[in-house]
């Protein structure tokens, strides 16, 4: 088995916390404020916001678990724990969606008058607190789906506080108070939108699919194309973690040949595979004259 060693992105824990205690802050103040005010907007973004606390209290434990080391009965390691956590964290966006859905329609039929100045200062105050999350983890996000996952938590309740603030205006100063569910109405649509693309990618990791980037049947031709190689079979490609996209596969051969004489091959189609399709963990079982199925993919 041979592999190529990608160069891990090192994420930050700081901002992380720093994020958490930001979040934890705000959330209180607007529960606090949504229940004296009668806003359910704000007391939506409450919810949201409470949301964005947990799911980043996941993505930072999932993050100092994958660190720890590989051992005989855990002999991946954690490496899959932030891909756990960005499924948990999407899946809980869409669970608020519901809930904010359910609350804003009960209250279209029982509009109530709300308490706007509440509703604009808190509005205020976590877009400005999410605004400054949104920075602090945006470089991570980018390069790594559990921060992605936790990063767009952050990004949508910023926009969400954006829409409460210019809803606690029309409020105050045109008194239309019907805006109040619709903004959270729309909140909830939003946070549908983004929470199932991250939910689809999270859950096509954890399933072993191959990745949408690679093509099985290119490989395969590839593969094949190398001298003394008669089929290749029974292949298995999928995605670990960010980091690795692991290759299994059987290689029947046109002649006995030596071990020696399968490490070149090996060796070449370590770097092929690498160089052209990103695939950093290969497995080979060299096989000659062995009468198995000979099918690209062979369900185990």
């Amino acid at each position: 088995m041979g592999h190529h060693h990608s160069h891990r992105h090192e994420i930050s824990g700081k901002n992380l916390g720093i994020s958490i205690v930001l979040n934890v802050v705000v959330t209180i103040a607007q529960i606090i404020g949504g229940l004296v005010s009668g806003s359910l907007s704000l007391l939506s973004d409450a919810v949201h916001n409470f949301s964005d606390v947990l799911s980043l209290v996941i993505s930072f434990l999932a993050n100092k678990v994958a660190k720890r080391k590989a051992s005989t009965n855990k002999t991946f390691g954690y490496k899959r724990a932030e891909i756990i956590a960005a499924f948990v964290n999407s899946a809980t966006l869409i669970v608020v969606s519901v809930f904010l859905t359910v609350e804003a329609v009960e209250r279209f039929f029982n509009p109530q008058i709300i308490a706007t100045n509440w509703v604009i200062w808190l509005s205020i105050l976590a877009i400005l607190v999410n605004g400054l999350s949104v920075l602090l983890l945006k470089k991570d996000s980018e390069t790594n789906m559990n921060m992605k996952s936790a990063y767009l938590h952050l990004l949508t309740d910023m926009l969400a506080s954006i829409a409460v603030l210019i809803g606690g205006v029309l409020m105050k100063y045109y008194a239309i108070f019907w805006i109040d569910p619709l903004l959270t109405l729309l909140i909830a649509f939003y946070l549908i939108y983004v929470g199932y693309y991250l939910l689809k990618e999270s859950t096509k990791v954890l399933m072993l699919f191959t990745p949408k980037s690679i093509m099985v049947q290119e490989i395969v031709s590839n593969i094949s194309e190398i001298e003394g190689i008669k089929n290749v079979h029974h292949v298995h490609i999928w995605q670990l973690n960010e980091e690795e996209i692991h290759l299994e596969a059987h290689i029947d051969f046109k002649e006995d040949i030596k071990l020696s004489q399968f490490e070149g091959v090996l060796e070449r189609i370590e770097e092929m595979v690498h160089n052209k399709h990103g695939i950093n963990h290969v497995n080979i079982q060299p096989e000659f004259g062995k009468a198995d199925s000979k099918t690209i993919i062979v369900q185990d």
